[in-house]
């Protein structure tokens, strides 16, 4: 038997008092447990095939870089987790539960409703992109991996709790309300992160003070692409070293004369381990759209619309002419500068299109909400002189993508 993947839970119940919950919910999780090995995989796992890709699965999805040293000592999660954070409150805040490494049974037993609970996710290693250490039942060290923001998973089990998707932006992650709950944030600060909508985050504010946050961009598809990041300051083991050691934390050593970054520390846990963590990266494909989920005739049509239209830009296998050295003004395309103006390039890269139909919202700052918002967008701004049809088609052309 297959267990078919849930996008939402309803119920018209009263509340029920929290014990009374949480025993129904220990009976509900064990009788999931005893399904879970049946829950579907929507999607085909990408398998590593060398010993290189297979530590960089590892790098990606464990690896801390040393960074507990800031998340413990300075931003002190682990006493945000321990004061008050259960697991539908994580659930609520985007994180997301890794059924492949869930003991549905033991975390049961744990109380799903209170702080224990989340603590037995913890100890089972079982929430995408969070690393602990326990003294007894008490967190001593947390850190953060690459997937917290760059993984989610199928929904296979239970609305944010599934088989791991690698590479797949997690778009529901709320970082700037996780941030505003810590302490090493002031009150000025917190006030501008908890106006960051769900799926973003800005890779300078603690550099700058400015906040201009971008939609998380997906870590898959990337083999044929030269650059990273929106503004393509360089490839993609520029950005993992950028965002290891200034972002995560790490411990490191990055060095960039153009934004003004100069980090030294040694010993360096993140430098020896970029080629494994690029060799996985660039092994993900992109994911491709279930087959119900757009217009095969429509999106057939639109590639003729998106030839004639968009391909000037979005051009060869990876649809994006930066590889050729392109950048563009944003005034070029429309787009707001703001956070441009605060990069070494001060343009943007046209983006390579793939996986457009599960990483909404669009373009850097997530202003485009839906495909069709991103089609009218330059409709107009380029003036293209698309008919309805045509906007309709290169729609599902996009979803195809």
């Amino acid at each position: 038997m297959c267990v078919p993947p849930r996008s939402r839970i309803t119920t018209n119940a009263e509340p029920a008092s929290i014990p009374s919950r949480a025993r129904r919910a220990s009976i509900l999780l064990v009788s999931l447990a005893l399904l879970a090995p049946a829950a579907c995989r929507q999607f085909p796992e990408t398998k590593p095939t060398t010993d290189l890709t297979r530590r960089g699965r590892d790098i990606f999805r464990d690896d801390t870089f040393g960074d507990e040293k800031f998340w413990t000592d300075t931003a002190r999660l682990h006493e945000v987790i321990e004061h008050g954070i259960q697991p539908l409150e994580a659930l609520g805040l985007g994180l997301k539960v890794d059924m492949d490494r869930l003991n549905l049974a033991k975390f049961a037993v744990h109380n799903p409703f209170a702080v224990n609970g989340t603590k037995e996710l913890l100890r089972e290693n079982a929430v995408v992109g969070l690393r602990a250490e326990f003294e007894g039942n008490r967190i001593v060290r947390i850190g953060i991996t690459c997937a917290l923001c760059h993984s989610t998973v199928d929904n296979a089990l239970l609305p944010g709790i599934g088989h791991r998707i690698d590479g797949a932006p997690n778009t529901d992650l709320q970082v700037g309300k996780i941030l505003a709950m810590l302490p090493a944030f002031s009150e000025a600060q917190k006030a501008v992160l908890r106006r960051w909508p769900k799926g973003t985050y800005d890779p300078r504010f603690n550099e700058d003070g400015q906040s201009t946050p971008l939609a998380l961009p997906p870590a898959y598809g990337l083999a044929e692409v030269k650059n990273e990041t929106y503004t393509a300051e360089g490839p993609i083991s520029y950005w993992n070293a950028y965002v290891a050691i200034t972002q995560m934390h790490g411990q490191g050593t990055f060095s960039d004369p153009r934004i003004g970054v100069n980090v030294v520390q040694q010993p360096d846990l993140v430098t020896p381990k970029l080629e494994a963590l690029r060799a996985y990266q660039h092994s993900l494909p992109r994911l491709r759209p279930p087959g119900a989920f757009y217009d095969g005739g429509a999106a057939r049509r639109g590639k003729a619309v998106f030839d004639a239209s968009c391909a000037r830009c979005h051009t060869g296998g990876t649809l994006t002419d930066n590889n050729a050295g392109i950048l563009h003004a944003p005034a070029e395309t429309g787009m707001n500068g703001a956070y441009a103006a605060r990069t070494a390039q001060k343009q943007y890269r046209t983006t390579p299109l793939r996986g457009l139909w599960q990483h909404a919202p669009y373009f850097h700052d997530g202003s485009a909400r839906t495909l069709g918002d991103v089609v009218s967008h330059y409709d107009r701004v380029l003036r293209l002189e698309l008919t309805g049809r045509q906007r309709k088609d290169l729609e599902q052309y996009l979803m195809s993508l």
